[in-house]
């Protein structure tokens, strides 16, 4: 029965440490939206952007499939027009960017 339930409770304590990295994954990834798209982007879950003709980050999933996006990150991104900056991200900063991006996928999680 012990061996059961210290199985069990590692098991638990894994699953919360994933959720864990991942929850830092989304605040990093948001606080780099913030410092390097926020100007242009509306990076939140409602708003308008701040350059018109940038899309909110809240819809960037229903143009493209935001895991996709990693290869365009990590070689610098490059759009047709000329007032966006070319990006070019680390590894953990692509990881934590798509993170929260993904995030604004989901509906905003009820107050507990």
């Amino acid at each position: 029965m012990r061996q059961t339930f210290g199985a069990g409770a590692a098991l638990v304590l894994a699953g919360l440490s994933a959720v864990h990295a991942q929850d830092l994954d989304i605040a990093q990834g948001r606080r780099f939206a913030e410092a390097n798209c926020a100007p242009c982007h509306a990076i939140g879950r409602y708003g308008e952007s701040p350059l018109p003709i940038a899309p909110p980050f809240r819809i960037l999933h229903e143009r493209y499939a935001v895991e996709d996006l990693d290869e365009a990150l990590a070689e610098g991104i490059v759009t047709g027009h000329p007032t966006m900056p070319q990006f070019r991200l680390e590894a953990d900063q692509i990881r934590n960017l798509i993170a929260y991006l993904k995030s604004l996928e989901r509906p905003p999680r009820a107050p507990q």
